[in-house]
């Protein structure tokens, strides 16, 4: 255990007989199970049903980090030594924002050097193709809070008295147009344009849009995007997105009240080469010109995004193991648009890292019914253990 300002990172490694180091970045910690009302097991009782393993953290993600385990294991066990290096990096605070990640990758930089690293998690897409992420999107997440009076009021002091709840509405209103286009000048300033050998790879996903449409029971997309305008606007563009509000009575029945406070909880999912800090000063700054400043604005977490480029040797040798593993051509996307501590662990030394798991097109990550395919979880580990026994012979 390597102590940090929270929980623990648990580093391990073995030897092998060439120089080159692989490692292995997972986390132990998960998401809370609510609503357990849902839920049609015990969330922390695993248990297997029809091939399928259910539990709280079983594909985000811990699913993954026993699979790379049994692989080293396995391929020990078979082959007596390793034919290079692995590293362990567990930590326990990836989803709260791995706030100590960064602090721990600096105070060991000899510890998480490494030629290249087998990131968190992976997942099928929804015709069933493994698929093989380059990177990750970068987030900002922040919390408004206003207030305009020092007590919620009677209602009929709405003629008279500013509500909190209007007035956070506006403010967010200043953020996002209509189009789902955010409005804070200079937020796209440095988003990079995909270029030529992006958009091949992009094309080459066959993404299943009625598929994913059905799997998620919607009408359509936003603004009716279809094709190559989806794919990029999915991939590269970044978002601005309320993920909670609240103000007011919100209990059964009715209660006549002008609020005094109200808030809501923002993340901005942010692409190469957006600084998330820079993002919260434009935002800060476009709340205040805009007639906002009165709004507070607490940064809750912030990642820069990060990415392998899709021609780079590391990526080839995991791309061509998931090949013959899987028996199929998976499905390669440039970056993956959720977020995670890459840039922390791998951009910001030079390391290159992709991203594959265990995880299914339905895994349900942070809701009720988590779940991996137990064939897939098998499938994992002679993946790993693939991309073990020919990395230390790859260019």
């Amino acid at each position: 255990q390597v102590p940090t300002g929270g929980f623990p990172v648990i580093y391990g490694e073995i030897g092998g007989k060439a120089d080159k180091t692989l490692s292995f970045y997972d986390h132990y910690d998960v998401q809370p199970a609510d609503p357990l009302e849902l839920w049609e097991s015990e969330p922390f009782e695993p248990q297997i049903r029809n091939g399928t393993f259910y539990a709280r953290g079983v594909a985000d993600n811990k699913g993954n980090l026993i699979a790379r385990i049994a692989a080293v294991d396995a391929y020990l066990r078979a082959r007596g030594e390793l034919p290079i290096n692995v590293k362990f990096i567990f930590e326990g605070e990836e989803e709260i924002g791995s706030p100590n990640l960064g602090a721990f990758a600096s105070a060991n930089r000899d510890l998480i050097q490494a030629d290249g690293c087998i990131w968190e998690a992976g997942y099928c897409d929804t015709k069933g193709r493994r698929q093989v992420y380059l990177g990750l999107k970068g987030i900002l997440y922040v919390e408004l809070r206003t207030q305009q009076a020092n007590v919620d009021l009677h209602s009929s002091w709405a003629a008279v008295v500013p509500s909190a709840a209007w007035h956070l509405l506006r403010a967010l209103q200043a953020l996002n147009a209509a189009d789902d286009r955010v409005l804070i000048p200079g937020f796209y300033d440095r988003v990079l344009a995909p270029t030529e050998s992006d958009w091949e790879v992009l094309r080459q996903m066959d993404f299943d849009e009625e598929g994913r449409r059905k799997l998620l029971e919607i009408d359509g997309y936003v603004n009716n995007l279809t094709g190559d305008p989806l794919l990029e606007q999915f991939i590269f563009q970044p978002t601005c997105n309320i993920a909670g509000m609240w103000s007011g009575y919100t209990g059964d029945g009715m209660k006549t009240v002008l609020p005094h406070t109200a808030g809501a909880k923002l993340d901005f999912r942010l692409v190469p080469d957006q600084d998330p800090h820079e993002i919260y000063d434009l935002l800060v700054k476009h709340l205040a010109d805009s007639g906002f400043g009165g709004v507070e604005v607490k940064l809750l977490a912030a990642e820069h995004p990060a990415r392998t480029a899709t021609d780079h040797p590391f990526a080839h040798v995991v791309i061509d193991a998931a090949r013959d593993v899987y028996d199929h051509e998976p499905v390669v996307m440039p970056l993956t648009p959720g977020s995670g501590p890459m840039y922390q662990l791998c951009q910001k030394f030079g390391i290159p890292a992709v991203s594959i798991g265990v995880g299914n097109e339905d895994s349900r990550n942070h809701a009720p019914n988590e779940n991996i395919h137990v064939r897939d979880f098998y499938k994992g580990i002679e993946h790993i253990a693939t991309i073990i026994d020919r990395f230390g012979t790859a260019v």
